[in-house]
């Protein structure tokens, strides 16, 4: 078992540290460092809009990669029912292979490489293995082994895994607090357009021909290079403890063993549950369309799937621009309604109908996953990192919905079998109620903090030596207490 107490800073760490608080500007001093420890203060935390945007901008590419492979993986479902002889449940087990590497890898070696060796090197281990998953599907397409794609849908898996390890809770703590639901929302449109672009080059290459996936390894082999040389600054844990302490006048937020963070706790069983179900029906797609249609083959069949998958890539842009004008918990109650009113008419309304259904289905379960992220990381502080792993690894719920939806489906029908993601809808809905209920202040307050938004200009122009990004609650407390002559470095910010 890897040691997690060595990798994860104390309180301690985190205050030895805050009488020389690095700035943003330092932190981008660092930017270059190969290797920063997770228990140093870099002030990345700090960093504002537009320092974030290259970082941002760079880590957002590769949520394309994995939308594409999770889009491949819908088609390739139907393609080995029909090719293979497989039926619709061991189909499933394309899927838990795929997502079981999800469930193994945040929780061990990828989860620790991010917390000991930083967000770089996960992402250039993840670009690695990869490449190496996307090589060993050429001899398994070319001689028909279904054994040998769901070991090569594994160590795909295992690779986009450590990716999402450290790609979501990055874009999430990289810049101002207040856009993080906007950040991660906006970064995972991309995976969208992926996930769209997927099923078409699967109709008109992989159903025509095996393909050499030479090249697709090539690509996240130079990725893998980029990443290597690439100016991004290291977010760490106590950089995370150390931002939500200065805002702690503003969210109320207290340091709390990892044990007690319940909100983390129920935002992975809801997230396990929606992924579940976000994996159920996009894999059925093509079952369900061929059974409301029949007079559709499998190609016109992926072609509506990437009409659906285009409705979901619109939703997280809609959902991406909402979030400017109505607080994300809202948005995520909303949308995961609209999930389920729609997946019940897609149950009970036969031919072209249920199939609209179905699709609008896609649109809503859009912001899903992205909200649900970055709402169940608020307040962790210097638990960040492990609860990202946590919450990537509950994207398992995709190896767990597919292969029972599978079965309903052998049993009786397509359209019936979508009572199992009807249930992981209702699962996940549990979760924003619980937050509109009874964290709302809390959530709410997080997007009026002040942490990289105040510039140094406005800073030295008050002639106080504050942090970059100091709350405004904080500021003001400082500001009494210097007219009252006490030294400054004996007020504590949080």
């Amino acid at each position: 078992m890897l040691d997690i107490v060595k990798t994860e800073p104390t309180l301690e760490d985190v205050h030895e540290q805050q009488a020389r608080r690095p700035s943003a500007a330092d932190a981008l001093a660092l930017k270059r460092a190969k290797k920063v420890g997770n228990r140093q203060v870099t002030g990345a935390s700090q960093i504002t809009l537009r320092q974030s945007i290259f970082p941002v901008a760079l880590v957002t590419t590769l949520f394309f990669c994995w939308g594409f492979a999770y889009g491949l993986l819908d088609v390739l479902n139907i393609h080995f029912q029909t090719v293979l002889g497989v039926t619709a449940a061991q189909g499933g087990g394309l899927s838990a292979a795929y997502f079981g590497a999800y469930f193994i890898s945040p929780l061990t070696w990828s989860g620790w490489i991010c917390r000991k060796f930083g967000y770089r090197w996960t992402f250039i281990t993840g670009l690695c293995v990869y490449g190496v998953g996307a090589l060993m599907f050429w001899p398994s397409g070319k001689f028909r082994s279904f054994g040998g794609f769901c070991g090569s849908m594994f160590i795909v898996g295992s690779g986009l895994a450590t990716l999402e390890t450290a790609a979501d809770p990055y874009i999430s703590v990289c810049g101002p607090p207040r856009y993080s639901e906007i950040r991660l929302n906006l970064s995972q449109s991309f995976q969208a357009i992926g996930s769209v672009v997927a099923p078409l080059v699967a109709t008109y290459a992989i159903f025509v021909n095996v393909p050499d996936s030479a090249g697709v390894e090539s690509l996240h082999f130079c990725l893998a290079v980029v990443f290597f040389f690439a100016p991004i600054p290291e977010v760490t844990d106590s950089d995370m403890a150390d931002s939500n302490e200065l805002a702690a006048s503003d969210t109320g937020y207290e340091d709390k063993p990892m044990r007690k963070q319940y909100m983390l706790f129920w935002g992975v069983v809801a997230q396990a549950s929606y992924v579940g179900a976000q994996v159920a029906v996009a894999n059925y797609f093509i079952n369900y369309t061929i059974h409301v249609r029949p007079d559709l083959t499998q190609g016109q069949g992926s072609i509506q799937l990437a009409i659906a998958q285009s409705l979901f890539a619109i939703g997280r842009f809609s959902a991406t621009f909402l979030m400017k004008f109505y607080k994300p918990r809202i948005i995520l109650l909303a949308y995961t309604i609209g999930c389920i009113v729609f997946i019940i008419c897609a149950i009970a309304v036969p031919g072209t109908g249920g199939l609209a259904c179905l699709s609008v289905v896609l649109f809503f379960e859009s912001c899903l996953f992205s909200t649900i992220f970055t709402l169940s990381l608020r307040g962790l502080g210097r638990h960040t990192k492990r609860g990202g792993s946590f919450l990537v690894s509950s994207i398992v719920g995709g190896a767990v919905w597919p292969p029972m939806t599978g079965a309903i489906i052998d049993a009786t029908n397509a359209q019936t079998a979508m009572i199992m993601p009807l249930i992981g809808y209702l699962i996940s809905l549990t979760f924003p109620i619980y937050l509109n209920l009874y964290k709302a202040r809390e959530l709410d307050a997080y997007r009026e903090v002040e942490v990289g938004i105040k510039k140094e200009q406005e800073r030295r122009a008050s002639h106080i030596d504050e942090p970059i990004g100091l709350s405004k609650g904080a500021t003001e407390e400082r500001i009494e207490d210097r007219k009252s002559g006490l030294d400054s470095k004996e007020i504590e910010v949080a």
